[in-house]
């Protein structure tokens, strides 16, 4: 059988000579990473990042003191999955003698199918350095066109074959991991071949794309005829266009350009039942439930996103970044609150709380410049001993200005003059570039932690104006009263930040992470307590999930969040659309083996 790579000249994932850029078993790029250098420091590799190649001297002490990080004791990992303990594929020969006439790029080969099987959560990662799947993809195919999708799903159907569609494999919530219990072939739809954009409109400002286009791309494309989507997850130098559509994602300026719902256009997406896709691509249509919605969100279990039309912009002629200081975590939730209620938001406004900003103090490089450090000081002293404020309760918001110089100066000048009645003062530019920029690197330091018994995710939630710091303060507590009766001997490391504001309340994200040391199965005690803190979310009015989506990590909370109806309802729709289940990932309550 042929075994084929994503060959495309430029695609940022992969060399010409088809190796991979990735890791297989980690987050990110092979050259990227935090490591123990020989003086026993923390360091960041790799040229790609502006923390690359810097050492960060403050870091392996905070490790230490807040997750009781030991250099001496040190977890085993597996350097790679030898062939021979992946599981044999599944094979329906029917099926693939008719896909191999439709010229469509086939492979088998083990590790091909084991990339493919997994996405990013805590429980797969772990699984990839110290165990194996039960069940993994039987064959990864690569359509290079919606035409090769259509022909691909028809013989799905007919030979009753499942498929997962992939795009960036950047997913959080378990939704490409294959249901064990399969016995049909499974094929992983790999959309990397589909990375063109199809055309832009300049006169209605829109883009057609297809589907399989990383985030990256896709805007470096556009950036070089002028125009930019403004759609910016953390994840998209991984991510690709069709997952954000699949998810429903939201990027960190969503205050400008929108999440991806305000952003589309057009979508064509291919079924069991053929092409589902509107008749016309206008701004708006009045003609009943909008099919944009059934397939915003659906996660794979109905069919493939295969083109997108897009909302794009001219790229704004200023840029500023900036950031305030706040006394406090309460402060700094007011001030956004109100930011968000006059309508004068930019384009990222994202406030830490105490916890992540010593965090991010650690992460600080080592400056080899007098100045800086003298500054550095000046700045501190100035905030902790003038103005009085705590270093161990203070928080602090980065912000991100996009628009004409007169817009970003208007902007800058109303954001400044409302944190200045909540105690806020202005932090400087640097922080501000330097603290959003730090949200592509943070996804690596799990990496590291794995290396030293710490496991830790990420998760997030939407919750209204009112109930936003009883959230904050009574999730943590909850996960500190968890880990407590679970007697994890190191104190657990919990910290939040909110990222995207709205008329109504905001996204927060909790970042949580323990020193397993002395407990046998980690990532169950992990998922344990992360869903008392679901719990707990659900309790204090948020919800099961602002972007990451439901895949299947959340699952057991989505009749609670749409009700009984409101699922009866998803799976009427799958009934109707895939009644084979084809589509078969298990996400969402979704398919035959679905309960309620």
């Amino acid at each position: 059988m042929e075994t084929r790579f994503c060959l495309i000249q430029n695609h940022p994932l992969f060399l010409k000579e088809g190796k991979s850029l990735l890791k297989w078993n980690g987050w990110g790029y092979k050259d990227s990473k935090f490591s123990i250098n020989k003086d026993q420091h923390v360091e960041f590799t790799g040229e790609r990042y502006r923390l690359s190649g810097s050492t960060m001297p403050l870091l392996r002490e905070w490790m230490k003191k807040t997750v009781g990080i030991s250099l001496e004791h040190k977890s085993p990992s597996q350097p790679e999955i030898p062939a021979t303990s992946i599981p044999l594929p599944v094979k329906n020969e029917e099926f693939l003698a008719d896909l191999r006439k439709t010229g469509i790029s086939i492979s088998d080969d083990c590790q091909d199918r084991l990339f493919r099987a997994h996405g990013h959560t805590l429980h797969e990662i772990f699984t990839l350095r110290e165990g194996m799947f039960e069940r993994i993809p039987d064959i990864v195919i690569w359509p290079e066109n919606h035409d090769d999708v259509v022909k691909a799903v028809e013989l799905a159907v007919k030979y009753n074959v499942v498929i997962i569609p992939f795009g960036g494999g950047t997913t959080v919530t378990s939704s490409l991991e294959c249901p064990a219990f399969e016995k049909r072939m499974i094929v992983s739809l790999d959309t990397s071949q589909m990375n063109h954009i199809l055309w832009v409109d300049e006169k209605n400002l829109t883009v057609r794309a297809e589907c399989g286009i990383i985030g990256q791309d896709l805007e470096r494309r556009l950036e070089e005829r002028g125009y930019c989507t403004g759609h910016e997850p953390d994840s998209m130098e991984f991510s690709s266009l069709g997952g954000w559509v699949a998810t429903r994602a939201s990027g960190m300026k969503k205050n400008i350009y929108g999440n991806i719902e305000d952003l589309l256009v057009h979508v064509r997406f291919v079924t069991p039942r053929g092409v589902m896709e509107k008749s016309c691509q206008v701004p708006r249509m009045s003609s009943g439930p909008d099919i944009h919605h059934i397939i915003l969100g659906s996660e794979g279990t109905m069919g493939v996103v295969t083109e997108v039309t897009l909302k794009i912009r001219p790229l704004p002629p200023c840029k500023k970044y900036g950031s305030i200081v706040f006394p406090s975590f309460e402060n700094g939730v007011s001030c956004l609150r109100e930011v968000a209620a006059q309508r004068c938001a930019p384009a990222s406004i994202r406030l830490m709380d105490n916890e992540q900003f010593q965090f991010g103090a650690a992460l600080k490089p080592e400056s080899k410049s007098m100045l800086t450090n003298f500054m550095d000081g000046l700045k501190k002293f100035y905030i902790t001993k003038l103005k009085g404020f705590d270093p161990n309760k203070l928080a602090v918001a980065t912000l991100l200005f996009e628009g004409t110089k007169e817009e970003v100066a208007a902007l800058e000048k109303r954001v400044y003059e409302i944190a200045a009645k909540f105690g806020g003062l202005p932090g400087g530019a640097d922080n501000g570039e330097r603290g959003y920029m730090l949200t592509f690197v943070i996804a690596y330091l799990r990496d590291l932690g794995f290396e030293y018994y710490i496991v830790a995710e990420s998760f997030e939630t939407s919750v209204p104006w009112d109930r936003c710091l009883d959230l904050c303060q009574n999730v943590k507590e909850r996960l500190r009263r968890e880990c407590k009766e679970r007697r994890i001997q190191f104190p657990p490391y919990i910290t939040c930040r909110v990222t995207q504001t709205y008329d109504a309340g905001a996204c927060v994200y909790f970042y949580f992470g323990f020193n397993y040391r002395g407990i046998s199965d980690p990532v169950h005690v992990y998922e344990e307590i992360e869903s008392c803190a679901r719990d707990e979310i659900l309790a204090n009015g948020g919800s099961i999930s602002h972007h990451h989506g439901v895949g299947k990590i959340r699952k057991q909370w989505l009749k609670k969040t749409v009700g009984e109806l409101g699922v009866g309802t998803m799976k009427a729709l799958k009934a109707y659309i895939d009644p084979q289940n084809i589509f078969a990932n298990n996400n969402l309550m979704m398919g035959n083996h679905s309960k309620l």
